[in-house]
C-alpha cells in the first residue's frame, strides 16, 4: 500500500488559515490533493489535520480523512516526519501493509504530478530511504558574501573568490514539495538530509516557499504566469 500524507494543521501563525486560504481561485491545499490524485500512485491521499474546517475542505477536493491528528503532534514544534510516521502507524494498526509514503506539503501550488512520479520511480529503482524534491540555487553559493561592520563585504568562501561561476559545482536545496520514503524509513526516523536520500531536481520556476504574505504574492505571480493562456 502506498499513501500520500498531506500535513495541514490549523494553527498557522504568519499566514492565518494558510492551508485553506484561496490561491488563484481555490484553497491552496487543493493543488496538492489534486496533484497526488492525478498520479494514480496512491491507495489513499490522506490529509493529516487537527482542524474540522480543513478536513471538510480537503474532503471536498477528494482527500481521505481517516483520522484527526492528535494534539500532541499538532503544535509549532512537530516535524514533518512525526506526522507521516503517525499516519503510517495508523494504517498499520488497521492491518494495512504500508510499503511507501509520500509527504506532500499543503502549500505547494506549483507542484506537478510528473515530478511526484519521478520521485516514486527514483526511490523504487534504488536502495535509498527517501527521494525528495530539490532545486538549484540561482547563484553559486561558493561566491556568497557576508556583511560585516559598516556593511563591509567579505567572502564567505575566500578560496573561491576568483573562480568563474561556470567552474563551480552546482548546489541544491530542499524544494519543499514532496518527500517519498519507505514506510520503514519513516518509522525508524531515518535522517532525510543524508546520503540515504535521492534528490529529484525541479526547475526553479516551479519552486517558491510560502511562509510570508510576500511569498504568497510571489507564488501567485508565478502560478498565473505559467497557467494564463
Amino acid at each position: 500500500m502506498k499513501i500520500a500524507v498531506i500535513p495541514a494543521r490549523g494553527g498557522s501563525k504568519r499566514i492565518p488559515r494558510k492551508n485553506i486560504r484561496e490561491f488563484c481561485g481555490k484553497p491552496i491545499i487543493a493543488y496538492s490533493i489534486e496533484a497526488a490524485l492525478a498520479t494514480g500512485l496512491f491507495d489513499q491521499v490522506v490529509v493529516s489535520t487537527d482542524d474540522d474546517e480543513i478536513a471538510a475542505v480537503a474532503h471536498q477536493f477528494g482527500a481521505s480523512i481517516p483520522f484527526m491528528r492528535p494534539k500532541v503532534i499538532a503544535d509549532d514544534f512537530t516535524g514533518t516526519n512525526a506526522v507521516v510516521r503517525h499516519a503510517v502507524e495508523w494504517f498499520i494498526a488497521q492491518k494495512h501493509n504500508v510499503t511507501h509514503a509520500c509527504c506532500i506539503y499543503a502549500t505547494a501550488p506549483l507542484i506537478r504530478p510528473l515530478f511526484i512520479q519521478e520521485g516514486h520511480d527514483a526511490l523504487l529503482a534504488s536502495d535509498a530511504a527517501f527521494a525528495f524534491s530539490v532545486t538549484g540555487y540561482a547563484f553559486p553559493i561558493q561566491r556568497a558574501v557576508r556583511l560585516g561592520s559598516g556593511g563591509r563585504v567579505d567572502a564567505l568562501y575566500p578560496e573561491h573568490r576568483m573562480a568563474r561561476s561556470q567552474d563551480l559545482e552546482p548546489a541544491y536545496h530542499d524544494a519543499g514539495q514532496f518527500y517519498w520514503g519507505t514506510a520503514r524509513a519513516f518509522l525508524d526516523d531515518v535522517p532525510l538530509f543524508s546520503p540515504q536520500s535521492i534528490g529529484v531536481p525541479l526547475p526553479r520556476t516551479l519552486v517558491q516557499d510560502i511562509d510570508t504574505p510576500e511569498d504568497w504574492e510571489i507564488a501567485e505571480f508565478m502560478y498565473r504566469a505559467q497557467n494564463t493562456k
